[in-house]
């Protein structure tokens, strides 16, 4: 049972386990991607489990509250709105950038579709900070900022992972989705000690703890959200909670979804971690642990500070979806690692957000995306990037075959446009006489 005023127990609520996630015992709460909630028209099963008590948390994936520009305003509303419409107790969101260029740079914006590591430095921790300032200012709730996985390191960093995080929690005053997963996907790709960075958090700032699966392939760990959650994971969870009552934990599933009662497992298993680790806990005052956390101070960011973290992120982005030169102290073999998988991403969300696409190009879908990717860096996030390619495809006359390019072409015409276009002819008939006599 959960105690007053935590989460408690929860999973990710995705719409392919909705059902599952309903029946399961013991569930205290979920978590969706706020990106793909409409405040409006949520989903029926989301409405039953708040009806049923279950707390709802909305997790933000495109702010790029890491990213050089302040945060976007549009971005921070929509964010907001799901934390009202859900009557959520707090929002989450990430210590990545997913954007570089544009006006700081004078070069092109450019997107990466995944979450970024920022540099450790002063500079990425001042624009960071001023970020989450002007965020936490436009939100209802509290903010709460999660670890990223990472498969690569920035040169010249001047802080470890968990003195970087006491000292935004530090000066800011937001709370931290501390994610075991990551802290195990840094240790094994960029060799970092996952109790040492747990030595060094602010423990009383953790607002929740994520769990979630991988693999190992060549000695890089991909952090998959695809796989069962693996024993080092929950060993660093047992640690945790040998240290701090985590207010919350859940668990992580994106794709390749098991069966409920290999779900159910896995929380189970979690449940144990955490009860392993209570056994080893200096015992908490009644009242929980004091923050000590500062009062957050005035923003102090200066826009060199910005223009260097921009200019540095760009090259990179830039260098892992452009095929620029390698900036200066990257490892080439770990950048074009992750090239791939950003390109492989790419592909993957573009099937899923337009399935008619593999439908109609069948095996060749793939290898024709990840050519087209090569070339053609996303600048407008993965719809955009479905018509873009389509557009291509088309342009330098492929598919070869007659009957799938025109295929192709209907597909692309009827989502091109402001509103789908009719279908039947008559309707076309209809359609262009009437604007015939309107006189357009």
């Amino acid at each position: 049972m959960k105690r007053p005023g935590t989460l408690g127990t929860g999973i990710g609520w995705r719409p392919e386990i909705a059902d599952a996630v309903e029946r399961m015992p013991g569930i205290d709460w979920v978590e969706v991607v706020a990106e793909n909630t409409c405040p409006g028209h949520l989903p029926e099963s989301l409405r039953r489990l708040r009806e049923r008590g279950v707390t709802v948390v909305p997790h933000g994936v495109s702010l790029g509250l890491g990213g050089a520009d302040r945060p976007d305003e549009a971005r921070l509303t929509a964010l907001a709105e799901r934390a009202e419409a859900l009557g959520a107790p707090l929002v989450t969101e990430h210590i990545a950038f997913v954007r570089a260029g544009g006006p700081l740079t004078a070069s092109p914006r450019l997107e990466a579709g995944h979450l970024l590591p920022v540099p450790r430095t002063r500079d990425a921790l001042d624009v960071l900070c001023e970020n989450i300032r002007i965020a936490q200012d436009a939100l209802p709730v509290p903010l709460a900022v999660e670890n990223i996985a990472a498969l690569i390191s920035w040169p010249g960093e001047e802080m470890t992972e968990g003195q970087f995080l006491y000292e935004l929690a530090y000066r800011t005053g937001v709370r931290l989705l501390v994610d075991v997963a990551n802290l195990h996907t840094n240790h094994v790709n960029r060799g970092e000690d996952p109790e040492k960075a747990l030595a060094e958090l602010p423990l009383e700032a953790i607002a929740y703890v994520h769990v979630a699966g991988g693999f190992e392939r060549d000695g890089v760990w991909h952090d998959s959200h695809a796989h069962p959650v693996p024993r080092p994971v929950l060993d660093i969870l047992t640690d945790l909670a040998s240290r701090v009552s985590p207010p919350g934990v859940l668990l992580e599933r994106d794709e390749n979804f098991p069966a409920p009662a290999e779900l159910e497992g896995e929380l189970a298993a979690i449940r144990e971690a955490l009860a392993a680790g209570g056994t080893r806990r200096a015992p908490e005052p009644a009242d929980g642990p004091a923050l000590g956390l500062a009062e957050p101070s005035p923003a102090a960011t200066t826009d060199p500070g910005r223009q260097r973290l921009a200019l540095a992120q760009a090259a990179l982005l830039s260098a892992l979806v452009a095929g620029t030169p390698v900036p200066e102290g990257f490892d080439r073999v770990r950048l074009g690692v992750q090239a791939r998988a950003l390109a492989g991403k790419r592909a993957d969300v573009v099937a899923k957000l337009a399935p008619e696409l593999p439908d109609i190009l069948g095996e060749a879908y793939r290898p024709a995306f990840l050519t087209y990717a090569s070339g053609h860096p996303m600048t407008a996030g993965y719809r955009r990037d479905a018509l873009d390619f389509a557009a291509h495809l088309l342009v330098t006359g492929r598919p070869e075959d007659t009957r799938t390019r025109r295929e192709l072409r209907e597909w692309w015409l009827d989502r091109s446009g402001p509103t789908p276009r009719p279908h039947r002819r008559t309707a076309r008939l209809t359609q262009a006489t009437r604007r015939a006599l309107l006189g357009h």
